[in-house]
């Protein structure tokens, strides 16, 4: 806290150590000799700090204090530090620190991971476990490391061997372009002893090339990585100011819909990718970023137990490359089973993207366009640095050069035999170079005579004019060339992506597949019918779990049930385990909103048929489709040719059955009266004859006006 906030709060800020126990308890802690002395200590101490005057105010600015600003510092710490990459290299602070130990050991030939990690070591603070999972991490991505040994497969999710059994190396990728020592910043590590980089000097765009996933505190970071050419590519579009497009490419492949990206804020969605090698077997070769070969084969599982898929047998054959053959049941078409793959497993998972990096020591959300902007003019601008670099460099030649082949030639070095001192000698080299000024690119200095005495007299003795000529054209040349690259400095960025291109297009294919847009599959189309339902009288339970012999369909994990009772009630409900209806069940089906069900009823006056549809429904609602205190004479689906109705015999009754034509009723909801059939006692409506029926009696058919 700054000394105008503590005047501000009008309160001292107190340090936690500075809260010492009462001065008695020291005198007393003297006095306690007995065995139990150390106790009475502590109680003594408990007890005069109770008996302190207390005052909050005081004990809570130190604390508050302390709490926040250690909080921001853990928190500035673990983004810009641990978790979140640089938009400079791309990289995290780990995989810069490898990548620079790898640099520094480099010898072109392979060395033990378990020697890096150690070297790293010398960089990072955090233990050597972290150095070897971010290493391992770096190699199976193929740019930068090369790697020797079992790296793990990233198809089925099996882990590295130890560090001690595998070797790695810098790619020529990365030696080319990630690292230049002349224009590198430095800072101290974290015990001082050495230097690490603050950012490397790279000339890729390693941020969308690796992509990342970082999560700090109160922050986190999606980057998908994306296909090396063209990125290169793109670059190229922005140098020329053209428009360009980019989308992720993962190294697993798969098939990719990106029209939800939006420049990297939005998602892609990513499908294995499945082949049908008959009528009943399937196989994967491609699965999505996220998943293995192990969790996808688990997540077919779990859809089998769950019903969603009928699958006979599953056989993983990968090494190499991805290779899962799924065999379906007999009867079950492999195209479909392919859609329910996509639908109710990781065959088909989606992937958010949010582009978090660290920007001049601050973190901040961009878009790819933006990311390959800000890579684009730092590649300008560590081209141009190496291009200056190279110039000085050349101009420094092309002078010692010079001042070399006048040394030798004029005999100017003769002219220091007879000189006691050094500073006579010095002295003698810049009077011996007076005449030659004119033939300087520059003055000389101290060092430029310090180089020439230092030239051995085998040089001097060798010296051949003629090939020290055709040096001196061609420095010449390479300085005209280095020029010409600085006036134009946009196409010779071009040409160096260019020949990147050339050299690394064929090495580093795109590995998934872009599609415009993925056929939304209907998750209930493709749904298989693994659940049988059925319903038990005798116990009153109805469910795909209950051994019953009535109402046995054949249902999907998606189906909901219709039930209806004696009493003319129903209900829609979700598809049950094992679900008690007692034994009044009067139907059961799957619900159809346009199926037309036909039903005859009577009340305490008369008898009534009516045909209706049951329509929309609310989820476990109870609902009536006949007038209360009534009772159902016959229920079924559809529309019968005809329907057979018996009376109860009655004295003075003339008519004891007739026929009616259901079809005269018209549909209406479930709520309608229906049209009366009679106001006899009827004994039974049938869509068939019954045993009782007599053909040979005078039968008479109701007409519905």
């Amino acid at each position: 806290m700054s000394d105008k906030k503590k005047k501000d709060s009008g309160q001292p800020e107190l340090p936690i150590e500075n809260l010492q126990p009462a001065a008695p308890v020291e005198a007393k802690r003297k006095k306690s000799a007995d065995t139990n002395g150390e106790q009475h200590v502590v109680a003594e101490a408990v007890e005069a700090i109770a008996h302190k005057p207390f005052d909050p105010k005081k004990l809570g600015v130190g604390l508050h204090t302390r709490v926040d600003r250690g909080f921001l510092d853990y928190a500035s710490y673990v983004i810009r530090d641990r978790a979140i990459p640089n938009l400079a290299d791309g990289l995290k602070p780990v995989q810069r620190r490898i990548l620079w130990a790898l640099h520094e050991k480099d010898d072109g030939r392979f060395i033990k991971v378990a020697n890096v990690v150690g070297h790293t070591m010398q960089y990072h603070p955090h233990g050597d476990a972290s150095i070897g999972d971010a290493l391992v991490v770096l190699a199976n991505k193929r740019y930068l490391i090369e790697g020797q040994g079992n790296y793990g497969n990233i198809f089925t999710g099996d882990p590295a061997a130890a560090s001690r059994y595998i070797e790695c190396r810098l790619t020529e990728l990365a030696r080319t372009e990630v690292f230049n020592d002349s224009i590198t910043d430095f800072i101290p590590s974290y015990d001082g002893r050495n230097k690490e980089p603050v950012t490397l000097p790279c000339k890729l765009p390693l941020t969308l090339m690796l992509g990342t996933e970082g999560i700090a505190v109160g922050l986190s970071a999606r980057i998908l990585p994306h296909n090396f050419p063209e990125l290169l590519e793109a670059q190229i579009a922005i140098l020329k100011k053209q428009p360009f497009k980019c989308l992720p490419d993962f190294p697993t492949g798969g098939l990719m819909d990106a029209r939800d990206y939006q420049d990297g804020k939005g998602s892609v969605k990513v499908r294995a990718k499945i082949k049908t090698k008959d009528e009943s077997t399937v196989v994967i070769k491609e699965i999505p970023p996220t998943t293995t070969t192990e969790s996808l084969i688990a997540s077919i599982e779990d859809a089998v137990q769950k019903g969603k898929l009928k699958v006979k047998s599953i056989n993983d054959f990968t090494s190499e490359t991805v290779e899962i053959e799924i065999r379906c049941h007999a009867g079950v078409d492999a195209e479909k089973l392919i859609d329910a793959l996509y639908a109710f497993t990781d065959c088909e998972v989606s992937i958010a993207s949010r582009i978090v990096v660290i920007k001049d020591n601050r973190p901040v959300e961009l878009t790819v366009s933006e990311i390959l902007q800000e890579n684009t003019d730092q590649l300008v601008r560590i081209l141009k640095r190496e291009l200056e670099l190279k110039e000085k460099n050349l101009l420094d030649e092309l002078h010692y050069r010079t001042l070399e082949r006048i040394f030798i030639e004029e005999r100017i070095y003769k002219k220091i035999e007879s000189c006691k001192t050094n500073e006579a000698v010095i002295a003698s080299v810049y009077d011996g170079f007076k005449p030659f000024k004119k033939e300087l690119i520059r003055d000389i200095v101290d060092a430029d005579v310090e180089k020439l005495l230092q030239v051995r007299i085998r040089r001097i003795s060798l010296f051949d004019i003629n090939k020290h000529r055709e040096e001196m054209e061609k420095t010449k040349a390479e300085l005209d060339e280095t020029r010409k690259h600085l006036k134009g400095l946009t196409k010779y960025v071009i040409s160096h992506l260019e020949a990147l291109l050339e050299k690394y297009a064929k090495i580093y294919p795109r590995l998934t597949t872009k599609s415009a847009r993925h056929e939304e599959v209907d998750v209930k189309a493709v749904a298989f019918k693994s659940f049988k339902v059925a319903y038990d009288r005798e116990t009153g339970y109805v469910g795909y779990k209950v051994s019953g012999e009535e109402f046995k369909l054949e249902c999907t994990k998606f189906d909901k049930i219709l039930l209806v009772f004696r009493d003319g009630t129903y209900k829609v409900t979700e598809l049950p385990e094992k679900l008690f209806v007692g034994q009044e069940l009067f139907y059961c089906d799957l619900p159809d909103r346009e199926k037309v069900f036909t039903c005859a009823y009577t009340d305490r006056e008369a008898s009534y048929l009516k045909r209706f549809t049951f329509g929309g429904t609310i989820l476990d609602k109870v609902y009536s489709c006949i007038p209360e205190k009534s009772r159902i004479l016959y229920f079924a689906p559809d529309t019968p040719k005809t329907l057979y109705i018996r009376y109860k015999p009655a004295p003075h009754q003339k008519i004891s059955q007739q026929t009616c034509d259901p079809s005269q009723v018209e549909v209406k909801n479930p709520r309608t009266l229906g049209r009366q059939i009679s106001i006899k006692d009827i004994s039974s409506v049938t869509a068939e004859p019954t045993r009782g029926w007599d053909e040979k009696a005078a039968t008479t058919q109701i007409v519905f006006a």
